[in-house]
């Protein structure tokens, strides 16, 4: 028999471990499902030094903290596996994984998270693991008193940077930008400019890596000039942005042509009971806490359509009487008069009332996009959607 959740989380990151910890205050039952380690890639983070009420400390530690917390909550539960499909059903979701089968949800919420984008350059794929590297607190160790490169401009890319001229002799940057221009924050810009063992190459790019096993060199193209010269390296740092692992639901979600997951304002996808949030979702800002906003918004929001749904049932189930649902927005001019007006003239039903600002579950099932409106329903089953007050009058003659 499939093990069924009021919620179930795939990603463990800091999104997913906050809404973990949002589910168990709200007393619901929630699975969390991790394929690798709690905490996503800030723990590959040597020092989180922006994190409110947290100065220092290392991304493993804090997001070890974020586990304990959500583990701390009786209702919540939490399993290492990997998640291999996600599928809509009548009543809420099942989740397939490779080894733990599947699981059933009412609402489901995707920490999906993102892996390091790949430039696809001769030598990149080859020398994985064997000089070529995307984590610097995972690998710097492995280059000390060496000369390395790094190619990216970006906030991790020249943070990432500073730690690995720790161990480092020397880190060259290739910066695709004009001399000077740097797409980090300016804090970061300063402090790595007047970093003695950095060096920049400007307005280039690489353009090969080779060696035998191992990475021995690597080719530069200055992008003005075309010029490419040749410079002797054990080690090659890519940081050069990321890209969403949203391949498992790519049949059931909008996503936007980069393959980030589209959400509203409550992290709600397309599909109704379906949240996304975290660095798979095009945010503006991909830090530990804008996930943990997202992670409490989708639970919150998770909560409420359950409650919702549960409202719903109970109204159409067994009903003999005819019903109907009045949607309004509370902050149109015209809705709350108006929505009175079809109220009174659906006196033979009984009337329930819907704020879509808060109540937006049924309005979204029935692909309705206009208020005023009105379902009726007769026997639990929509009869007849109503736009305009003066159809009333034709159903009732």
């Amino acid at each position: 028999m499939t093990e069924q959740y009021d919620a179930v989380i795939v990603g463990g990151g800091p999104g997913g471990l906050t809404a973990a910890i949002y589910a168990g205050r709200a007393e619901l039952k929630t699975l969390l499902i991790e394929k690798g380690g709690y905490g996503g890639r800030i723990t590959e983070t040597a020092e989180v030094k922006n994190y409110p009420g947290v100065q220092l400390d290392s991304g493993q530690h804090l997001m070890e903290s974020f586990k304990q917390h959500a583990q701390a909550n009786q209702s919540v539960s939490l399993k290492r596996t990997t998640v291999t499909g996600v599928q809509r059903i009548e009543d809420g979701f099942i989740v397939s994984t490779k080894r733990r089968g599947d699981f059933q949800a009412k609402t489901v919420i995707l920490d999906l998270g993102t892996v390091p984008r790949e430039l696809n350059i001769p030598g990149e794929k080859e020398f994985a693991g064997q000089g070529v590297s995307y984590c610097a607190t995972c690998d710097a160790e492995f280059f000390k008193n060496q000369e390395i490169y790094v190619v990216g401009a970006g906030d991790q890319a020249i943070e990432e940077s500073e730690y690995l001229a720790k161990f480092a002799k020397k880190v060259n940057i290739v910066v695709l930008h004009d001399p000077g221009v740097l797409d980090c924050n300016e804090v970061a810009a300063k402090s790595i400019k007047n970093n003695p063992k950095v060096n920049f190459i400007w307005d280039s790019t690489l353009s090969a890596i080779e060696g035998s096993d191992k990475v021995e060199k690597v080719k530069i193209k200055n992008v003005n000039t075309g010029e490419i010269t040749e410079h002797s390296t054990s080690g090659v740092f890519f940081f050069i942005g990321m890209t969403p692992q949203t391949g498992i639901v790519s049949d059931l979600v909008k996503r936007d042509q980069r393959g980030y997951i589209c959400v509203n304002d409550k992290q709600e996808t397309n599909v109704p009971g379906l949240y996304a949030i975290g660095d798979c979702t095009d945010n503006f800002l991909k830090q530990v806490i804008t996930a943990c906003g997202d992670g409490a918004k989708a639970l919150v929001a998770a909560q409420r359509y359950i409650a919702e749904e549960k409202q719903i049932k109970n109204i159409l189930d067994g009903a003999d009487e005819k019903v109907a649902f009045v949607f309004y927005d509370p902050y149109q001019t015209n809705d709350i008069d108006l929505a009175s007006e079809f109220e009174k003239d659906l006196a033979d039903y009984k009337v329930y009332k819907q704020d879509v600002s808060r109540q937006s579950l049924l309005f979204k099932k029935l692909k309705l996009t206009q208020t005023v409106s009105a379902a009726l329903f007769e026997n639990g089953t929509c009869q007849k959607i109503v736009n305009d007050i003066s159809e009333l009058n034709l159903i009732k003659n």
